[in-house]
């Protein structure tokens, strides 16, 4: 039996405002629903981070059913559980309900467990740091309850846990209910995976089907895996999706006529334009030149960024221990100048992904119902 765990697909993305980012998010998504029906896969997991904000746009919301209704042709059954991304504090139902209204996919996220084709799930939604707590006793009960199971145990989360990015970390592996064969997780955008001594199998991050704005400019591998539960272990299988390239650079000021060079040769055969960043280090810059430079790369291209960056800050020690997850890092400073854990949630977590979406009408609109929900509480 092998079944896909997929994650962290943030449909409805618009990357740089480019209508051909906001594509890619739903090309990549559909490369993951066409490979698993292709390899005959049981069922499907989607780990969280369905959507990008809570409240997404109509493209992203018949993507997603497309996808489901796919996978139902072809016999495949999916189950989803939801990321801080897909929750909002305002709005009482989040659009993924509606999946599992319509039988296209099952929610289980409320920490049920239950068994299909002889298999134990348990399923979380995101749960926020100060609420961790109250969890004790529900993963005491599913972990009694894959303890008493004979068949493969699955846990489906989205969290970050500290082993695997200590910034990102809401949760210690420790924390864990122990007797689950798979632990099918969401969240962190970068593809990992664990064993550890003290759980009966391994942590599992996918990561993210396309690159996000949070993760910076990076040459990476984006993708899911394909798991293998048909003998007594869980085995999973990387399987990479074809995205649209990303590069990063470092040259001299004075390097940079050879670099844009060396930068044209590398991407003149892409298949897909790729996004560059070029970082220029040097003294008496002139901005004029690296943009009449920079301008050679524009119709090889989608989008090419530039800066300037002095080896002082550039070698500086600061850089070598920032977080994987830019976002997370902007969350944990929100906390300390707003002094509260849930203004920070609604600022960074809800707010931000929609301005920077451009929905500005929304984001005023949840601004406005934040602020109404906070005078009742109030009174």
């Amino acid at each position: 039996m092998i079944f896909s765990h997929i994650s962290d697909t943030h449909l409805g993305l618009v990357q740089y405002g480019s209508e051909e980012r906001a594509q890619d998010v739903y090309d990549s998504f559909n490369q993951s629903i066409d490979t698993s029906i292709k390899d005959h896969v049981d069922f499907v997991l989607f780990a969280g981070d369905i959507f990008h904000v809570p409240n997404p746009n109509g493209t992203a919301i018949v993507q997603m059913a497309n996808g489901l209704k796919r996978l139902k042709q072809n016999g495949i059954d999916s189950f989803f559980i939801l990321g801080e991304h897909d929750i909002s504090r305002i709005r009482t139902t989040p659009i993924p309900y509606v999946y599992h209204n319509l039988e296209f996919s099952k929610y289980i996220g409320q920490g049920k467990p239950f068994e299909y084709k002889g298999i134990l799930f348990a399923g979380f939604d995101k749960i926020r740091k100060p609420e961790i707590p109250q969890y004790e006793e529900k993963f005491a009960e599913v972990d009694k309850a894959a303890q008493n199971h004979s068949g493969h145990k699955i846990l489906v989360l989205h969290q970050g846990i500290t082993e695997f990015n200590k910034f990102a970390g809401e949760i210690q592996s420790t924390d864990l209910p122990k007797n689950f064969t798979y632990y099918a997780m969401g969240h962190l955008h970068d593809k990992d995976i664990k064993n550890f001594n003290h759980l009966n199998g391994p942590i599992a991050y996918p990561g993210s089907i396309e690159s996000t704005t949070s993760e910076g400019i990076k040459e990476t591998h984006k993708g899911f895996f394909e798991v293998d539960i048909s003998g007594a272990e869980a085995k999973p299988n990387w399987i990479e999706l074809d995205t649209r390239p990303q590069l990063s650079f470092k040259t001299e000021y004075d390097e940079l006529t050879k670099t844009i060079d060396e930068i044209s040769q590398k991407i003149v055969d892409f298949q897909k334009k790729p996004i560059i960043e070029v970082k220029i280090q040097g003294e008496h810059i002139e901005t004029d030149i690296i943009q009449a430079q920079i301008a050679r790369l524009n119709s090889l291209a989608l989008r090419c960024f530039w800066r300037i960056s002095t080896k002082q800050v550039s070698d500086s020690s600061v850089f070598l221990d920032r977080p994987n997850v830019i976002d997370d890092e902007m969350y944990r400073l929100s906390v300390s100048a707003l002094g509260s854990e849930e203004s920070a949630n609604f600022a960074i977590k809800e707010l931000l992904p929609v301005l920077t979406s451009g929905e500005i009408k929304e984001a005023s609109q949840m601004i406005y119902e934040n602020f109404e929900k906070f005078k009742k509480e109030k009174k």
